[in-house]
Formats: C-alpha cells, structure tokens, sequence
C-alpha cells in the first residue's frame, strides 16, 4: 500500500483512532506493520498465494471501511487481524468448488483373490513367527517395523543398550528370513 515506514512509538489502539479518521498514513502503517503475518496466516490455510493476497486485501479493506469492528480493549491488533484472516481463510476453503465433480470420478477396483490370499497367509506366518519370539525381541521388532521407530528410538524407549536392541532386531530378521524362505 505504501512506504511510509512504521513507526515504533505508536500504538496500534493510536493507529486504529486515526483510521477512523479516515488517515491514509495510519492505514499504511497498519498494513505495513501486519500485512505479512495477515498473508502468512491466510496462505498456511489455502496453500495458494493467490486466494491468500485476495484474502489479506479483504481483511486491510474491511479494516479500512470499518474500523469500529477492531475493539482495542479484547486484544491486541496483531492477533485480531491473524483471527480474521484464519477465519476468512476457512470460508475461502469452504466456497471453493471441488476440483473434480462426483460424477467425472472413475473408481476402478481390481479383485485378485490368489494374491489376496498369499498375502494373508504371509501375515499369518509373519504374525505366528513374530509370537513365537522371546517377549523383548518381539517388542523391539515391533516398535522398529510397526511403528516405526528409529533403533535410537527403541533402545530410548525399552532402556536398553544400542547395541543389544541391534542385535535382537538382526536376529529375529535372520529367523524370520529363514522361515519364509
């Protein structure tokens, strides 16, 4: 909107009186001093530069028209402008069209039962094999693969050596190669 710099001495509830009055500069200030964290909020929630600059234009024009609708005492500026932009940026989200319609999607399922059922039988083998494992390497394999955690991470969280959880994760590898194959 403009260069004017802003000036650190006054207050956003001083900048605010004198938009009322209809003061060009104020306004300039205001966007100056929040346009970036206006912008930043908007496009965080549309991931588009675009709607996001349209909204953060909205937001410093509603501003401008109406400044009544900031009230100085539940907040700061900042974080109203932030707030309105969240939410402006949520009805953004809400009026866009789909960018398919329902009716142009093709959903194709494909049904291979003898692959189903490998697969199935390998998970019950997997799972056998895995029960049948001494309880602390069972756990370590499970954190490591399932959800899948870092060795670091296992031997943090069972309070064991790096070294032993390696070991113990190796080996069920090994036992559990041995048996499928």
């Amino acid at each position: 909107m403009s260069s004017t710099p802003v000036q650190p001495d006054s207050a956003d509830s001083t900048l605010v009186a004198r938009i009322r009055a209809g003061d060009e500069t104020a306004m300039a200030q205001v966007y100056d001093r929040y346009s970036q964290i206006v912008y930043s909020v908007a496009l965080r929630v549309l991931a588009d530069t675009g709607s996001a600059e349209d909204v953060m234009q909205e937001i410093f024009m509603q501003l401008w028209r109406n400044p009544q609708s900031f009230d100085g005492n539940r907040g700061s500026l900042g974080a109203w402008l932030a707030v309105v932009a969240r939410h402006r940026a949520i009805d953004h989200l809400r009026k866009r069209k789909p960018e398919t319609d329902i009716d142009d999607v093709i959903v194709s399922v494909e049904c291979n039962l003898e692959s189903e059922t490998e697969r199935n039988i390998f998970l019950r083998k997997v799972r056998s094999l895995l029960g049948s494992m001494p309880p602390n390497q069972r756990k370590a394999m499970e954190m490591a693969f399932f959800e899948g955690l870092t060795h670091s991470e296992v031997a943090a969280r069972m309070g064991e050596p790096l070294g032993t959880i390696k070991t113990r994760i190796r080996t069920g590898l090994i036992a559990m190669r041995k048996a499928l194959t």
